[in-house]
C-alpha cells in the first residue's frame, strides 16, 4: 500500500464495521460535513458526482502533483467505499443532524463523526483552535443531551502530526498474510506503463513504498479520551491500545465477529468504564470552554 491518491476499488475481505452492524439490526450513521440547504436525496447526488469526478481526475492531478493526497474530495469515512443510494440514503447524514440528535436523544447506536478535514483537523497549516472548538461542540451536546445516561464517546486522533515521540513503536499481530502492495511502485501492469510514460513518477512512488511491506509494527501513538457517565475518574490506562480497539469494544459490545486477527487480539478500552458503581459523571463535569467555539467564524 502507498500514499498515492489512487484510489481503491476493492473492499477488505471481511468488509467493515458498518457491514457488520447492519445485517443484525444495529442502528448506525456516519455524520459528515454537508451543506444544510440540500436534501438528502440531493446531497447523495452530490456525493456520486463528486466521486465520479474523484476517480476520473485523481490520477491525472496525482502524476502532476503527488501532494495531492493532502486535499480529499470525498471527507467521510464510509465514503471510503462506495456506496449505493439505499445505504446512504439511510446512513449518511449531516453534522448538523448530528448535533439535533444528540440534543433531542435520537442518536443511532453507534455513529462516526467527521469534521471537515479542510477546516477541522488541527493539522498544519490550520487553525487548532478551530478543531478544538468543533471536538468541544461535539462533546458538550453529548453530555447534556437526553441520551447521556447511556452514552460513550471516544474522542480519538488518526495520527501523530509529526511530532516526534521517544517511546519506539512495538510489534503488533499481523492482520492478515497479505502482504502491502503498491498498484504503481511493485510490478503489475499499470507499474509497466507508468515506468515508461512517467518515470520520475514510478521512482517517487518507490521511495514512498520502501521498507517492509507487513502491518506488523503499530505507529507513533495518537491521543484517545473517553467521554462517558461511566468513566473511571482520573483513570490513565497504561495498557497497549491501537485504532483496532474501537472495533474490538463495539464487536465485544454487540457479540460481533472480529474482522482481522488484529482487532481479535486487540484490547477494548472497557478498562476506562467502571460499569459495578453508580456512573461517576451522571451529572456531567463543567469543562473548559474553547479557545474559540465552533461556528463562530
Amino acid at each position: 500500500m502507498d500514499d498515492l491518491p489512487l484510489n481503491l476499488l476493492d473492499r477488505p475481505r471481511a468488509g467493515t464495521i458498518m457491514d457488520m452492524l447492519a445485517p443484525h439490526g444495529i442502528s448506525w450513521v456516519n455524520y459528515r460535513p454537508a451543506s444544510s440547504d440540500q436534501s438528502e436525496f440531493r446531497r447523495f447526488v452530490h456525493y456520486r458526482r463528486r466521486r465520479k469526478r474523484h476517480h476520473l481526475t485523481s490520477l491525472g492531478r496525482s502524476l502532476r502533483n503527488p501532494d495531492y493526497v493532502f486535499q480529499r474530495d470525498l471527507q467521510f469515512t464510509a465514503a471510503l467505499y462506495p456506496l449505493g443510494m439505499a445505504s446512504y440514503m439511510a446512513h449518511v447524514r449531516s453534522i448538523e443532524q448530528f448535533f439535533a440528535d444528540a440534543d433531542s436523544g435520537n442518536l443511532p447506536s453507534f455513529c462516526i463523526i467527521d469534521p471537515d478535514f479542510r477546516d477541522f483537523s488541527e493539522e498544519s497549516p490550520q487553525d487548532i483552535r478551530r478543531g478544538e472548538g468543533f471536538a468541544a461542540e461535539v462533546i458538550n451536546r453529548v453530555m447534556h443531551g437526553p441520551g447521556w445516561a447511556d452514552a460513550l464517546l471516544i474522542w480519538v486522533y488518526d495520527e501523530h502530526g509529526g511530532y516526534y515521540d521517544h517511546v519506539v513503536p512495538p510489534e503488533a499481530v499481523p492482520p492478515d498474510d497479505v502482504r502491502g502492495r503498491s498498484l504503481v511502485a511493485h510490478p503489475s501492469l499499470v507499474h509497466s506503463l507508468l515506468k515508461v510514460l512517467f518515470p520520475s513518477y514510478v521512482r517517487h512512488a518507490r521511495q514512498l513504498v520502501a521498507g517492509p511491506d507487513a502491518y506488523d509494527t503499530y505507529g507513533f501513538r495518537v491521543p484517545a479520551v473517553i467521554v462517558s457517565p461511566y468513566a473511571r475518574p482520573d483513570c490513565v490506562l497504561s495498557d497497549v491500545f491501537d485504532h483496532t480497539s474501537v472495533l474490538k469494544l463495539i464487536e465485544e459490545k454487540w457479540n460481533l465477529p472480529a474482522l482481522t486477527r488484529r482487532d481479535a487480539t486487540a484490547t477494548s478500552p472497557l478498562g476506562a468504564l467502571d460499569l459495578t458503581a453508580p456512573p461517576a459523571f451522571l451529572t456531567p463535569p463543567e469543562l473548559p470552554p474553547p479557545a474559540q467555539a465552533w461556528g463562530t467564524w
